[in-house]
């Protein structure tokens, strides 16, 4: 029996980057990649116009409008729902994809069966490329960042393990967490660990999810062969303190949910950093409610 899903469902989770999105959704339809692809883009309550443009100028994208910001975690979550592709490709608004793209993703997965997922070179409106890789937050990592090190010693890849700052992003590699700007996630992979935790409402849910993939024995790749210019902070720009809220809040959590426990320096520093970091959401929270 013939399989005629598409190779990848694109999900796009949206909120009021309307110009962003509508060039997101140009690139992706006019690659000339031989992956079939669908796009579902999640729109979280836009107010600058963004359901009524993307209707009029993309009647192949699936358009979910919410009635209110349900949040990153949650929007694609609903995406991948409704997703009848082979593949998943989370993909931020403001993404452009270069050509060749879609299928240099694909082909990492089809080379290397142990990938669960991979992720692309992003390039930065300067035209650098972004560091977009990085390792888990273990507590020595945190501790090399809140000492400094990391900053003095940007090349070593003890101090600098956690940006990944001696790497160049030259090769094809295993990662730990890419960002999910843009990250193709194999079919079979998300359905083994689930979708995103919507406890991570913003922040963190990519890192939650790699770790997850890891956790269940496959492997993330990333390769230069794909590339996509990436703007960044597109919506989470639009209200920065409460970014930065949410940052901490996440950031807690995560060390709650992965590392609490099972780590033997926990009980020593990794509970020290964790009062700190809590501390500082505290006074963070006070100042919003200004």
């Amino acid at each position: 029996m013939s399989d005629d899903r598409p190779d990848l469902t694109i999900c796009i989770v949206s909120w009021n980057t309307r110009e962003y999105l509508l060039r997101c959704l140009e690139s992706i339809r006019e690659a000339p990649d031989l992956a079939t692809r669908e796009v579902i883009v999640v729109d979280n309550a836009s107010q600058d116009g963004t359901v009524e443009a993307v209707t009029a100028a993309h009647p192949e994208v699936k358009l979910v409008q919410n009635a209110e910001n349900v949040g990153y975690a949650a929007g694609n979550n609903e995406a991948i729902r409704r997703a009848s592709g082979r593949h998943i490709l989370l993909l931020n608004p403001d993404i452009v994809v270069h050509p060749g793209s879609l299928d240099a993703l694909l082909d990492v997965l089809r080379r290397r069966r142990e990938a669960g997922a991979v992720a692309p070179r992003l390039i930065l409106p300067d035209g650098t490329v972004q560091a977009s890789c990085r390792t888990f937050p273990t507590p020595d990592v945190i501790l090399w960042e809140a000492l400094g090190l990391s900053r003095l010693f940007s090349r070593s890849r003890v101090f600098g393990k956690y940006r990944m700052t001696w790497w160049d992003y030259d090769d094809e590699r295993r990662v730990e967490q890419p960002m999910a700007s843009a990250l193709l996630i194999r079919g079979e992979t998300i359905d083994q660990v689930g979708p995103m935790d919507e406890g991570f409402p913003i922040f963190f849910n990519d890192v939650d999810l790699c770790m997850r993939i890891h956790e269940a024995g496959w492997e993330i790749w990333f390769t230069p062969e794909a590339s996509m210019d990436h703007v960044g902070g597109a919506s989470t720009s639009q209200a920065p303190r409460r970014m930065i809220i949410e940052s901490h809040r996440s950031f807690v959590r995560f060390y709650r949910k992965h590392y609490r426990g099972e780590l033997p320096w926990w009980s020593y520093y990794g509970a020290l950093l964790l009062l700190g970091v809590g501390f500082r959401f505290r006074l963070l929270r006070a100042a919003l409610r200004r």
